[in-house]
């Protein structure tokens, strides 16, 4: 490894060596088109040469950024300045237990616990919470697992799911200590504070009790890291002899599991983005095994939740709520009696519970023993909607009701939902409006428009005032005449003379959404007179499958010329110096920043590039790294068809590096990360240096013992969010607060 110089632009002294990976010509071939890829070497974890690599690049970027640490550190105080630090989470009800998490100040992680509740007769009151303050322990108080005592000595930690039984006697949790998303999981009895023989290793995500707590059930992903065996332990018997109830052998399916609202049932949905199929098994009937709702063979993308009906007659009938795609492209929500299945999908009758509607996107339903629950996305902003189940899906079924809210960009989902419970959790936040948690009163004859009851707001310390900020919509368009939504956050005090600095944040992938949501440490960017204009183009959900559809495959592009488009709104909206504008996003929006980098160069002052997937062909042509054959359905799949292969070639970021001047950029990676590996940005940085025609530094941040995520304790984060933020407003120039603003 060789090392070239940049220059200070200030003077001719050598700044720092950036390093300089040596080239060792690999031949990739596909449908007869040859890529020589000079960096493919990097991909060995295990060579000393390459960490040695890695801790270079590190040492580079320390020492070019090395004069943006005051500013981290001051970006840092404001996050730490403004968050309560000991606080606690809202306790929900489970069973005969309040549940909730503390945070204590100067601990990285929560302390899980919980207490009695309570049974008057009086469901409202009897769901009501318990009034928990930071820092003071309720009588009868249970400490359930304390991260911090089981974080201690490690170098990463991460809670990948925890269960307890319905009669409050069994807890189990799955631990990270690597940050590759693998966990252990371990049981607790909680009546005597003994650990449990039972240790399970190399679980992923998610856990579940049977209801009469005999047996836990938990998944296992295949060596591309795809989830694809759920499995059933015993408590009590070897690990060795754990039954695997479902294996999902095709690579480009997705498993998961979880028990019904009424918790009947075990539901298996296995899936991709375009078709899935549900298999239900019955727990008063579990030697009967699996059964399927809808055959993947119909292609139709839906989700299932079983559930018994009470009819006119008072009768119960065995009734599944089905989310699905079927003759309608935003989904819809029917009811189907379970009997139906047994008959040809074409012969099945169907009863509407939500209608389709082109403006209306249909998220998902669930039930309670009294209502059905529906998410729904409306002019891009999440609604919930409850439906009685009186009457449902017959002439006499009633109006949905949904909770109103005062501000026209908000975000509000239901956070948890328990069958036999009056009200329903909801999360609400906007982006200036802290984290809120209600309780929504379900809908009855005495209080039909239902009843929000505020619960809590998350605090926000040193003198925040939503009043100092302001939020809009705005639209900017694209060359293909669509109109793309933006966000547009500023602080009230900005002045429209085209002075100011600009950030351009975007994701565009997945069919996921950049919903509104408040963050304390975007305040400290806001604070130093930047506008932060979130783009939500297509590739996203915001406005309807159409949206996602338009952005995926073939229509990619659009997702990265929709980003192009937003950056010259805001180039020319009168509030920012089009020479101050910096670029954002991470992941799947990382792919989109090494595109817009390629694209546009000369709009961007800088450029950071999260956890990004820039090396995207060669990752999904070959199906035996993780998760890439789960890719297929996003970017169409480049092994078999060359129509794909071309198109990908033509815009993914590694393999399009050219001879411009490059604006400032900074990959920011992990090394543990099992999604998007840290190969990726190694070798588009190599190959950014050595074609960039510029004298702006280009970076890489290594984290050694992180996830796909970043670090994992508290601080950390946000010492590393300092980091990119700093990097940012050192950037472009915004680097004082503005007169008033900042922590009071």
């Amino acid at each position: 490894m060789t090392q070239t110089s940049v220059q200070h632009p200030a003077d001719n002294t050598p700044a720092a060596a950036a390093p300089v990976a040596r080239k060792v010509p690999t031949e990739r071939i596909h449908h007869g088109d040859t890529f020589v890829d000079n960096y493919e070497w990097l991909r060995a974890k295990e060579s000393v040469e390459v960490v040695e690599h890695l801790k270079a690049e590190n040492a580079y970027q320390e020492t070019v950024t090395a004069h943006q640490e005051p500013l981290r550190e001051s970006i840092f105080q404001e996050i730490k300045g403004r968050t309560q630090e000991t606080d606690l989470s809202v306790p929900n009800r489970k069973d005969g237990w309040w549940y909730y998490t503390r945070s204590v100040e100067g601990k990285e992680y929560g302390i899980q616990c919980r207490v009695k509740a309570q049974n008057t007769g009086d469901p409202v009151a009897d769901w009501t919470p318990p009034a928990v303050e930071a820092g003071v322990e309720l009588s009868g108080e249970e400490v359930l697992l304390d991260c911090n005592v089981e974080a201690e000595g490690k170098p990463f930690f991460a809670v990948g799911g925890t269960a307890v039984t319905v009669d409050g006697n069994l807890y189990a949790y799955a631990v990270d200590n690597a940050g590759d998303e693998r966990f252990t999981l371990r049981f607790k009895d909680l009546r005597t504070g003994e650990m449990l023989p039972d240790v399970i290793e190399n679980i992923f995500y998610g856990v579940s009790f049977s209801p009469d707590g005999t047996r836990l059930f938990y998944s296992v992903v295949d060596d591309a890291w795809r989830p694809y065996q759920v499995k059933s332990h015993v408590l009590g018997t070897p690990v060795t002899e754990d039954e695997v109830l479902y294996q999902e052998d095709d690579v480009a399916m997705w498993l998961g599991f979880d028990l019904s609202s009424d918790r009947r049932h075990l539901v298996l949905s296995i899936g991709c983005s375009e078709y899935s199929e549900t298999r239900l098994l019955r727990f008063d009937d579990y030697d009967a095994g699996l059964s399927t709702v809808i055959s993947r063979d119909e292609r139709v993308l839906y989700e299932a939740e079983p559930f018994l009906l009470t009819g006119p007659d008072g009768q119960k009938t065995e009734k599944i709520l089905v989310t699905h795609n079927r003759n309608a492209i935003n989904s819809m929500v029917s009811l189907v009696d379970a009997a139906e299945l047994a008959k040809p999908l074409a012969e099945q009758e169907w009863t509407t519970v939500v209608a389709h509607s082109d403006q209306v996107r249909v998220n998902g339903a669930g039930v309670t023993a009294t209502h059905v629950i529906v998410s729904v996305r409306k002019d891009t902003i999440e609604r919930v909607q409850v439906l009685a189940l009186a009457g449902l899906g017959t002439p006499s079924q009633g109006d949905p009701v949904e909770p109103a809210f005062d501000e026209e960009l908000y975000t509000a989902g239901v956070a948890g939902s328990d069958y036999e419970a009056p009200v329903i959790r909801m999360g609400y936040t906007s982006y200036f409006t802290p984290s809120r948690v209600y309780d929504f009163v379900l809908p009855t004859a005495a209080s039909p428009a239902g009843e929000l009851l505020l619960r809590k707001e998350s605090p926000v310390l040193g003198g925040y005032s939503p009043s100092d900020y302001v939020a809009t919509r705005e639209w900017a368009t694209a060359a293909d005449g669509t109109r793309i939504p933006l966000s547009v956050l500023r602080h009230a005090s900005v002045a429209q003379d085209s002075s100011a600095a600009g950030l351009v944040y975007g994701y565009g992938s997945y069919e996921l959404s950049m919903d509104p949501g408040f963050g304390i440490p975007r305040l400290s960017l806001l604070d130093r007179g930047i506008v932060f204009v979130i783009a939500h183009i297509r590739g996203g959900g915001e406005l309807g499958r159409h949206w996602y559809e338009d952005g995926k495959k073939l229509r990619k592009k659009n997702t990265f010329t929709d980003f192009v488009a937003a950056t010259d709104w805001l180039a020319g909206s009168g509030w920012v110096s089009p020479t101050r504008i910096a670029a954002m996003g991470g992941s799947a929006g990382g792919l989109l920043m090494g595109a817009v980098a390629n694209l546009a160069p000369e709009k961007y002052a800088a450029i950071v590039a999260a956890v990004p997937f820039v090396d995207a062909l060669t990752t999904i042509l070959d199906p035996e790294l993780p998760l890439s054959a789960l890719e297929w359905e996003e970017w169409g799949n480049p092994i078999t068809d060359p129509e794909v292969y071309a198109y990908m070639k033509s815009y993914t970021p590694y393999e399009n590096v050219h001879s411009v001047a490059y604006p400032k950029i900074a990959a920011v990676t992990s090394f543990n990360d099992t999604r998007v590996l840290y190969v990726e940005p190694a070798k588009w940085v190599q190959a950014l240096r050595s074609v960039s025609t510029g004298t702006e530094p280009i970076v890489m941040k290594i984290e050694m013992d992180g996830g796909h995520g970043g670090a994992s304790g508290r601080y950390v984060q946000w010492r590393e969010r300092a980091w990119d933020y700093a990097f940012v407003a050192d950037s472009v120039g915004a680097v004082e607060l503005l007169p008033g603003a900042g922590l009071k």
